[in-house]
């Protein structure tokens, strides 16, 4: 099976560890090809010629781009331990709130983050706590985002329980109150104590590390 299944993915990057969760949590042998964004491989500008980016999941000699479209890829070509609801609606609400974490919930952590100075920051972190309202109540005092099991919005939603405090600690501003949001607190709690997921977050203080450069760039703009 390994030599079926290839994952291109970075160190860092919380979507290719979306497809190491989805792969470890349904039991896929893989091949790991770690890439450098500063200098991409043939094969990287080979499989994803529109993009450029990571990850792509080589099946096969078959890539497949982009993060939830492997997700989606993946569910269904193996299809023991489903990530998406089988219900028609309840996949199309899963859909809705990963193009939600998408297209609203990530820019709007990552606008607080890039923001130049405190006053930008806490500015950017009003509709950031909205959003992050918006997950809580969709929770409903369930264990997984979709139930009792780790699914597919969990996966989309992944990066939260490691990379908030990492930021944090970086601008150092508070993102999350875990007493404003008992609901997602558990379910961070829940999500990293699943096997599948907290031994595959990259190490902490590379993170910090990462991303305290990072951020000076933003604050200097260079």
């Amino acid at each position: 099976m390994a030599d079926e299944v290839k994952l291109y993915r970075t160190w860092s990057s919380p979507f290719g560890l979306r497809i190491v969760w989805a792969l470890h949590i349904k039991g896929i042998e893989y091949d790991t090809i770690f890439e450098d964004l500063s200098n991409k491989s043939p094969e990287l500008l080979q499989y994803n010629p529109v993009h450029k980016k990571i990850p792509i999941l080589v099946h096969k000699g078959k890539p497949i781009c982009e993060s939830l479209v492997i997700l989606e890829y993946i569910d269904e070509t193996w299809k023991e331990v489903p990530l998406l609801p089988q219900d028609p609606y309840q996949k199309a609400m899963a859909r809705f709130w990963a193009k939600f974490g998408e297209d609203k919930l990530l820019p709007s952590v990552w606008s607080v983050f890039s923001g130049k100075g405190v006053e930008e920051k806490k500015e950017a972190l009003v509709p950031a706590v909205q959003n992050l309202q918006h997950l809580e109540e969709q929770l409903k005092d369930n264990k997984f985002f979709g139930g009792e099991k780790i699914g597919y919005l969990d996966i989309e939603f992944g990066w939260l329980p490691y990379l908030l405090d990492v930021f944090e600690e970086v601008i150092d501003l508070k993102l999350f109150d875990a007493a404003k949001f008992p609901l997602l607190s558990a379910w961070m709690k829940n999500f990293n104590n699943h096997p599948a997921i907290k031994p595959h977050y990259p190490p902490r203080d590379k993170l910090v590390t990462k991303f305290q450069l990072l951020h000076e760039k933003y604050q200097t703009g260079n």
